[in-house]
């Protein structure tokens, strides 16, 4: 049994397909955790923000990467945009009901992340060395 799911992935009759529940689990998997999506997910997690928030809050990440990053988010109903009319159009970014339990998952990983990043360091410094 898969870690965290009811799916047996070892009993599989056949090749994966994308209807199968294990190909749906990974699509899934795929988009909460890319580092974007986690990212824009924690900055999010504090309330609603405009893009140029977002981007100034996202070391890194490019113009053409947080427009894809926030379009998926949005397809998949994590995030929801929202224009207000004005010139120029003002452009917020929050998540949706669903989005917010996500959030908090999310806030877990990066907090165990900030917590153990100069150990993951040195484990990868120690191995490269050998």
């Amino acid at each position: 049994m898969a870690y965290g799911t009811n799916i047996d992935v070892r009993s599989a009759a056949g090749p994966v397909g994308a209807a199968t529940p294990t190909c749906q689990l990974r699509d899934v998997l795929d988009r909460v955790g890319d580092k974007w999506s986690v990212l824009v997910m924690a900055l999010l997690g504090d309330g609603p923000r405009r893009y140029s928030e977002l981007q100034r809050g996202i070391e890194g990440i490019s113009q053409r990467m947080l427009t894809l990053t926030l379009r998926s988010l949005e397809r998949d109903g994590l995030v929801v945009r929202t224009v207000t009319p004005s010139s120029p159009p003002r452009v917020d970014y929050s998540l949706t009901p669903v989005g917010r339990t996500l959030s908090t998952e999310v806030g877990s990983l990066i907090r165990w992340a900030e917590a153990h990043r100069d150990y993951v360091a040195q484990s990868r410094l120690r191995y490269d060395e050998q």
